[in-house]
């Protein structure tokens, strides 16, 4: 179904920011004979979750593409040569990370695709890809969530004159936080947040997503003064943030390592100390059984369900971490356990294992570390000081630097 630009474009944005919007492409980014025919789109489909989205379109010929982000809101625009557009309506009803999804003509000879969400986006992969057997061939753009920093980070690297992705490029675009070079980047997760209230004091009534974000805050301050490193956090206020979106956001600042922060309550309290999980498809014992599903039970809370998606999208949805991110997060929780040992009270068996969601990235050693039990009254009492918290940051700055030197010298 042909969308044409009066129809889908005058609720998109108003009077002069729409004119700004449809004539920021240079002329000649598609420079055509006058009797070239227009491109065909004839079929789509859009498959994702809130963290990351693929968009496939289906075009009668090899379409040359360009990619651009604008902000106010998010959007990511996709300039294609004209191009009849004979999709169904519903095969690209926004999904996933998109809120919006509208195309149509936007000037002679030029054609134009906006996918819009609420949080800052980017592109992960966009690339032509050939029908095998036919002279058909698809688009393929995988989107997903970034933080601010990275969003603003494309729009200022992102140059109208050039073409930020173009069919046929050998590399496809990729998402800044490269771990090539640069400072090595640690995503620090304060869990919880938002309508995610997690686990309640039982003397100070303190709530775990506030303790979690104050521990947070603590421990990147301390990450940040070791050389060459630098701390992110997924969420630096009272936010709800689903475990598919934690994980994204690190990703997406190119992290090295992820530490979720958490503060559960048991039943049992005299129980009390830190533990340290790394994750497993079979947990390592009923406690971390019974943490991992309470924790995995996040999402639910804000109404989130995790669904199966189809096999062609399965690549940017959540799956196990490899072997070898997975040798990594147990060197990182060995280190951190080492440097609790003495120092800072450790349950029995700290380091365990279950099949936490957040720890799911597979290329991003991860580790997710239970401070102490809300439920106990001595560790609320430590959870709750900031000098506690201080010192606790200060030796799990120390276990990440001992980490980097370990997985320097065996040449990881």
């Amino acid at each position: 179904m042909l969308r044409s630009l009066n129809h889908r474009f005058s609720r998109l944005v108003p009077g002069l920011f729409l004119a700004a919007l449809l004539f920021c492409v240079p002329a000649g980014a598609f420079a055509a004979s006058a009797d070239a025919s227009p491109l065909l789109a004839f079929a789509a489909r859009i498959a994702g979750d809130d963290a990351r989205t693929r968009l496939i379109i289906d075009f009668d010929r090899k379409p040359d593409f360009e990619v651009h982000y604008v902000a106010n809101p998010y959007r990511i625009l996709i300039d294609l040569p004209q191009t009849d557009f004979g999709i169904k309506a519903e095969e690209l009803e926004a999904r996933g990370i998109f809120t919006d999804i509208r195309y149509g003509a936007m000037a002679a000879g030029r054609s134009r695709i906006v996918l819009t969400a609420t949080r800052p986006v980017g592109v992960a992969l966009a690339e032509v890809q050939q029908e095998e057997g036919a002279s058909s061939h698809r688009l393929v753009i995988d989107a997903a969530i970034v933080t601010e920093t990275v969003f603003q980070a494309q729009m200022e690297k992102q140059s109208w004159k050039e073409v930020s992705a173009q069919a046929g490029s050998d590399l496809p675009v990729q998402l800044p936080g490269s771990k090539a070079d640069g400072p090595f980047v640690i995503a620090v997760d304060a869990g919880h947040g938002g309508i995610d209230n997690g686990a309640r004091g039982g003397v100070t009534k303190m709530e775990e997503k506030h303790v979690t974000l104050a521990f947070a805050k603590q421990l990147a301050e301390a990450l940040n003064t070791l050389p060459d490193t630098r701390a992110i956090l997924t969420r630096d206020k009272d936010e709800f943030l689903s475990l598919s979106q934690r994980v994204q956001l690190a990703r997406s600042e190119g992290a090295n390592l992820l530490i979720s922060i958490h503060a559960d309550t048991l039943r049992q309290k005299d129980i009390r100390g830190a533990t340290v999980y790394t994750i497993s498809d079979k947990a390592s014992d009923s406690l971390a059984a019974s943490l991992a599903e309470r924790e995995n039970l996040s999402d639910q809370i804000a109404g989130i369900a995790f669904v199966d998606e189809p096999a062609e999208v399965a690549d940017i949805l959540l799956d196990l971490t490899r072997r070898e991110t997975q040798a990594f997060s147990i060197n990182l929780a060995q280190s951190v356990v080492g440097k609790f040992k003495d120092q800072v009270l450790l349950i029995n068996n700290p380091h365990r294992h279950a099949g936490f969601r957040v720890l799911t990235a597979p290329d991003v050693p991860s580790i997710l570390l239970e401070l102490g039990f809300m439920s106990n009254k001595e560790d609320e009492k430590l959870l709750t000081d900031p000098e506690w918290q201080k010192k606790v940051a200060g030796l799990i700055a120390e276990a990440v630097k001992d980490y980097r030197t370990t997985v320097a010298s065996n040449g990881g």
